[in-house]
């Protein structure tokens, strides 16, 4: 039986192919495949901008070798980037609630 991040991790390499054999190259996300997973696997995320050319600036730069697709590395990055700022949202509002139960003790 696979560990959770096992699991995790089996999600992830599921999630990129998944969208990245949809057209052109079968191992990489060009703009519209990678759009479309952003759009519906980072929901939340992405309701969260009002960046209009969101898309355009991540892809330029996720696409380290400037091939204009996202091959599985530089997909990694992103969803690592992502984790760190959610993690550290995370800790900082544990934070902030271990000060207000100091202060109200």
């Amino acid at each position: 039986m696979p560990t959770q991040l096992e699991t995790a991790m089996d999600i992830m390499i599921r999630t990129f192919h998944r969208y990245s054999c949809r057209e052109g190259d079968r191992f990489k996300l060009n703009k519209e495949e990678l759009k479309m997973l952003l759009q519906q696997e980072l929901t939340e995320f992405l309701s969260c901008q009002k960046d209009p050319e969101l898309v355009d600036k991540m892809m330029q730069d996720l696409d380290v070798n400037k091939d204009k697709q996202v091959d599985f590395n530089e997909f990694v990055v992103m969803v690592a980037a992502l984790m760190a700022t959610c993690n550290n949202y995370f800790v900082e509002q544990l934070k902030k609630k271990g000060k207000e139960r100091q202060v109200v003790s």
